[in-house]
């Protein structure tokens, strides 16, 4: 077996061709690949793709003057089509403002803000501020006494108008929107009185197209619900707990009381959340 084996091996030699000028050559182009590799910061395996990165470089420097045409025309030909379409925008933009200011005034008078007026700016921006979104900035105002100018919303409005304006803004907007639930959380925010009756009785008018979650601390608000859930935290050793629970129609004038009265449940806070319960039609 050893004598066949050797027999092979020697088969095998024999048939090899050594030819050292090619064994030179290819261990000097292996030597040369490397080399552009390291200079290229890649593996010999990715110096195709490099060459032909390369290569595009170059056949654009090649193309030179003719290159630069073809990209100006092509730059000049996005700017007239965003002109175009920043302009059609625009025009739907002020149509809508108009829309909203007529739809969002409307709403301000059963709100306790017949006086003030909304106003949606539509500014138009420099030509290098143009951007992806349009070319121009749309800002909301207000003016809340008659013939002063319209300001920004966070720097004329109170807290309670802010409050206000904001849920004749969501009531205006839910309606052309696809929403089922809307959530308020103390919309009634710095308002009461007579204003929280009229919060109370818009988000009434608003439950009968969709459903209306509200968090509020004010009772003539609470007494315009169809139910009332009341949410109650407690500590323990163990930390905290938050519960929700459903009132019972005892229970939710039992509620409104404490709202209106404080710890102490008298009999007269008793009748007055009755009354409010009977006239919000709660």
């Amino acid at each position: 077996e050893a004598d066949e084996a050797a027999r092979e091996i020697a088969a095998a030699a024999r048939a090899v061709e050594a030819d050292p000028v090619r064994l030179a050559a290819i261990e000097d182009r292996l030597y040369a690949l490397r080399d552009l590799a390291r200079k290229h910061r890649t593996s010999v395996a990715a110096l195709a793709s490099v060459r032909d990165t390369l290569g595009q470089r170059r056949d654009a420097l090649d193309r030179g003057e003719a290159g630069l045409r073809v990209l100006r025309e092509a730059a000049a030909a996005a700017e007239a089509t965003y002109r175009v379409l920043a302009e059609r925008l625009s025009a739907e933009r002020r149509a809508a403002a108009t829309r909203l200011d007529r739809a969002v005034e409307a709403e301000l008078a059963p709100l306790r803000l017949d006086r003030a007026r909304f106003v949606t700016v539509v500014e138009p921006l420099p030509e290098a501020e143009w951007e992806a979104s349009g070319a121009e900035r749309v800002s909301f105002t207000i003016a809340t006494i008659p013939g002063t100018p319209p300001g920004p919303l966070g720097r004329i409005a109170s807290g309670g108008e802010l409050s206000r304006l904001m849920l004749g803004l969501k009531v205006v907007l839910a309606r052309g929107g696809t929403a089922v639930t809307l959530v308020f959380d103390e919309v009634d925010r710095d308002v009461g009185g007579a204003t929280a009756t009229a919060v109370g009785a818009r988000l009434k008018a608003l439950a009968a197209g969709c459903q209306v979650l509200v968090v509020t601390h004010s009772p003539q608000v609470a007494a315009c619900a169809d139910h009332h859930w009341q949410v109650v935290k407690t500590a323990n050793g163990g930390g905290a707990r938050t519960a929700v629970v459903a009132l019972s129609a005892a229970a939710r004038r039992e509620e409104i009381a404490r709202m209106l009265s404080g710890a102490t449940i008298t009999s007269a806070a008793r009748a007055a959340a009755t009354s409010l319960l009977r006239d919000r039609g709660g």
